[in-house]
């Protein structure tokens, strides 16, 4: 009988206003993932529809907590696919299980398919935090430049529903990356699962990452890499795994 992995995938999207997204993830996610491989996509309510330090704090709380909760479920790995990755070092600290967060994973990927990078995300208010993203991954020097499509979250969420909607979405998304294209990069990275879901594939030569299948698939290979001995993140700096008795005040009182 073939081993059976479960994946636990956490969104910082919500189940009733991004409706249409998360069926598209869920129905992509199964036809991807092979067969010894089960998914389940977990949400978060309310979801994180603005960009400000407090909301992602509280997406990072609550990334921890859920990362706590699928280990002791016994899920074989946990893929976040909020690509702020907030809270991305303190989910690692605190399981053994492999964690991967949708910006480093998909930023590292895409190092691999070009020279230059060019980041493209759904609003001009998240430019700041994907800007810091960066710094933060020592890639300034990979990354020409992060732009935004002048939508909101609502009109995204609609393309995934209308194709009048995806019509009139898709020239605002093309002329963002062309801008970057023509600055020099050569690897579009979209700054979120729903963009990714959207507009993934080829844009004039150039790849446009689809970071949901990337992770989905680095988290199968994660497990696989762990049953031989590999994929454990260092214990010696930013994943010290905290005091047994940090983690019980934090669950507590966090």
């Amino acid at each position: 009988m073939t081993e059976k992995f479960k994946i636990w995938f956490q969104g910082a999207t919500d189940k009733v206003h991004m409706a249409p997204y998360i069926a598209k993830v869920e129905a992509h996610l199964k036809s991807i993932l092979e067969p010894q491989f089960e998914a389940s996509f977990h949400t978060t309510t309310p979801p994180a529809t603005t960009t400000h330090a407090i909301t992602e704090f509280r997406i990072a709380r609550n990334l921890i907590r859920n990362a706590v909760e699928a280990e002791k479920q016994g899920y074989s790995a946990m893929a976040i696919t909020h690509f702020q990755d907030a809270g991305l070092a303190e989910v690692k600290s605190v399981v053994d299980i492999p964690v991967l967060g949708l910006g480093e994973t998909s930023l590292f990927h895409a190092c691999t398919l070009g020279r230059k990078l060019g980041l493209v995300t759904i609003n001009p208010v998240f430019i700041p935090w994907h800007e810091d993203q960066v710094i933060r991954y020592g890639l300034q020097q990979r990354v020409v430049g992060v732009r935004a499509v002048q939508a909101t979250v609502k009109d995204f969420i609609d393309a995934f529903a209308s194709q009048e909607a995806f019509e009139k979405l898709a020239p605002l998304w093309e002329r963002e990356c062309r801008v970057l294209l023509d600055a020099g990069a050569d690897v579009i990275v979209p700054a979120g699962g729903l963009p990714m879901m959207l507009f993934s594939g080829e844009l004039d030569g150039a790849p446009v990452v689809n970071g949901v299948t990337l992770i989905a698939k680095s988290a199968e290979m994660a497990i696989k890499l762990r049953k031989l001995g590999m994929a454990k993140v260092s214990r010696r700096s930013n994943f010290v795994k905290p005091p047994e008795k940090a983690l019980k005040e934090f669950l507590e009182q966090g």
